[in-house]
């Protein structure tokens, strides 16, 4: 049993795609596995940057907001 497909992609994406290969016969199929890992990665990447964000804002807040630092706008 064949496990391709064919999908319909923009000619100007497939040019990309050629810039982004490593070596001249990687395959799109290689190209596009790779990089659907490497999205996947990022997006949990940046999932854990935003909680540690979330986790951080109430200290921050509180450091940034007090009476302490108030006085020197004033000055």
């Amino acid at each position: 049993m064949v496990k391709d497909s064919t999908i319909l992609i923009d000619k100007k994406v497939i040019e990309l795609l050629k810039e982004a290969k490593d070596h001249p016969r990687q395959t799109y199929s290689e190209l596009l596995e790779k990089m659907a890992k490497t999205f996947i990665i990022l997006k949990k990447r940046n999932q854990y940057d935003e909680f540690l964000h979330k986790i951080q804002q109430p200290k921050m807040e509180e450091l940034w907001n007090n009476k302490e630092d108030e006085i020197w706008d004033e000055i």
